[in-house]
């Protein structure tokens, strides 16, 4: 089968969409499938390859490149068809033109179409109501999905059938974050957070609710952070942890998989201070660690943590504060909770991921028998 995937951001950046797509399309690559990337996040070559996965980037080539350049709509638009995919596989964000213009696209052609929401875009439903009234998007014959129910609820208040908003989560393998714990001091708990340093992602609010643990904290236990990922708020942040003395929070960067495994390994929680978060696949990567996971309930975390099993689930900075210094208190549920996690495999492993994309590419339509040649 011919796929073609549809994102307005892909790697190099990083974030939730850019890895979920790319681990996608090099498993239905090992699956027997014909599989491209088309996206306009520049990256130096108007095509490439990640692995096995062919990479048209629309905007490559173009003055002052930029993945929402508008330009890169109608060569998205011509590249679509140009492609004969037997299904296109749309990934949106809360912004996402290229997305929306594929989609239609690709509906107007008679291409099988799957949409996959990645954001929480409720905020944004009052500009989708407007749009619907000139294009009546709502009713296209296309397989709506998200990665998580709280992604699904906007949309199912969108689109003219809500019962057909289907759950397509991300994925993951299991045993790639399979870590064994190293040995550490008693007294000293280490909490890690990972992701983009963006105001989206509340890497402030982070800094904040550490400080307010850490002074809640009996002066025999040690906290330190560990904070994983780059981003435009990263000076910002580093000021305020100088301003405040916070010479306990060790700001990582972009780390491989392989580093932040390490750093897991080393770790005692992860904290997840995201609201608008409509999956959290780094809480995932440090559950399947082992991790206590710290985050909050109306985020998409709720989806693989269930509080006081796989981790603690709160609903404000202050509570999240609290559940840090609870568990830091407690190194026997720290463990248990930790043993939990490394025995019991979540439902978002890679061979579950992958039938359920099968499933929806065939409810919208698509042949999946079909192999490449």
């Amino acid at each position: 089968m011919r796929i073609a995937h549809v994102t307005d951001f892909y790697l190099p950046r990083l974030g939730g969409i850019e890895m979920h797509v790319s681990d996608l399309a090099l498993r239905q690559v090992e699956a027997g499938h014909e599989v491209e990337v088309i996206t306009s996040s520049p990256a130096g070559g108007e095509a490439d390859r990640f692995g096995a996965v062919l990479v048209h980037r629309l905007s490559a080539d173009l003055p002052f490149a930029h993945a929402l350049h508008p330009a890169a709509v109608f060569r998205g638009r011509r590249a679509l068809l140009r492609g004969a995919y037997d299904v296109v596989h749309v990934h949106a964000g809360v912004y996402s033109p290229l997305a929306f213009a594929a989609t239609h696209a690709a509906v107007r052609a008679d291409i099988p179409v799957v949409l996959t929401e990645h954001s929480l875009a409720a905020y944004m439903a009052p500009a989708f109501r407007g749009l619907d009234v000139p294009v009546r998007w709502s009713r296209w014959p296309v397989q709506w999905t998200a990665v998580s129910d709280v992604a699904a609820e906007p949309l199912r208040r969108l689109v003219r059938d809500p019962d057909a908003v289907s759950i397509l989560p991300n994925g993951i393998d299991p045993r790639v974050w399979t870590v064994k714990p190293r040995p550490r001091l008693a007294s000293e708990v280490v909490v890690v957070a990972v992701g983009r340093l963006a105001l989206r992602k509340r890497p402030r609010h982070l800094l904040r609710l550490l400080r307010t643990a850490r002074r809640r904290l009996p002066a025999d236990i040690r906290l330190r952070a560990v904070l994983i990922g780059d981003g435009p708020e990263r000076a910002g942040l580093e000021r305020y942890a100088r301003r405040h003395d916070m010479g306990w929070v060790d700001f990582a960067g972009r780390l491989p998989r392989e580093e932040i495994r390490r750093v897991f390994a080393r770790a005692d929680l992860f904290a997840a201070p995201a609201v608008l978060e409509s999956f959290g696949i780094a809480a995932l990567e440090a559950r399947c660690a082992g991790l206590p996971v710290v985050a909050r309930a109306e985020s998409g975390v709720a989806s693989f943590v269930t509080s006081g099993r796989e981790g603690l689930l709160v609903d404000s900075d202050d509570a999240m504060a609290d559940a840090i210094v609870a568990l830091a208190r407690d190194p026997e549920r720290r463990s248990a909770i930790a043993r939990h996690n490394r025995r019991t495999l979540p439902d978002m492993t890679w061979d579950q991921v992958l039938l359920r994309t099968e499933d929806a590419y065939a409810a919208a339509g698509a042949d999946t028998g079909v192999r490449a040649a």
